[in-house]
C-alpha cells in the first residue's frame, strides 16, 4: 500500500491527467483513470452516471456539444487512508466555455479514489453547483 504522502502526489498527478484529458477531449486518456464501477453525481440535478462505459458515453456527448464546455477540478485537499487503499479528494470545479474565459458553472466536489494494482482509480465523484 502507498504511504499517505506518495498517495496524495499520485492522486494529484492523476487529477492533472484527468483535467488535461477533459480539456483535450481525449476519451482514451479518461478511461484508464476510471474504476469500472465509477459513479458520478452531477452538480445541478443530481443525475447519477454509473459505470465507466456510461461516463465515457456522457463525456463523448459533452465533447461534441457546441459550444463545448471544458470542466476542471482543482483539488484543495487529498487525504489518504492509513488502513485501506483509498483516499478522499475535495476541491472546487468550474465549467468554462471552450476558447473563452467565460465560466458557465462552478462549485465544489468530493472524489473517492482507490488504489488498484499500483494505480489510483476514481471510484466516485459528487458535485454541487454553487454558481
Amino acid at each position: 500500500m502507498n504511504q499517505p504522502g506518495a498517495a496524495e502526489l499520485a492522486i494529484r498527478l492523476r487529477r492533472a491527467a484527468f483535467n488535461r484529458a477533459l480539456a483535450e477531449g481525449d476519451l482514451a486518456a479518461i478511461g484508464p483513470i476510471l474504476a469500472p464501477g465509477v459513479v458520478l453525481v452531477t452538480g445541478s440535478d443530481s443525475a447519477v452516471i454509473a459505470g465507466r462505459k456510461a461516463q465515457l458515453t456522457a463525456w463523448k456527448r459533452e465533447f461534441s456539444a457546441r459550444p463545448r464546455m471544458v470542466y476542471e477540478r482543482v483539488p484543495e485537499s487529498v487525504v489518504a487512508s492509513a488502513v485501506e487503499p483509498v483516499a478522499m479528494e475535495h476541491g472546487t470545479w468550474r465549467g468554462v466555455v471552450a476558447g473563452s474565459e467565460q465560466v458557465a458553472a462552478s462549485g465544489i466536489y468530493s472524489a473517492k479514489w482507490r488504489e488498484v494494482g499500483g494505480a489510483w482509480l476514481l471510484e466516485a465523484e459528487l458535485f454541487v453547483t454553487l454558481a
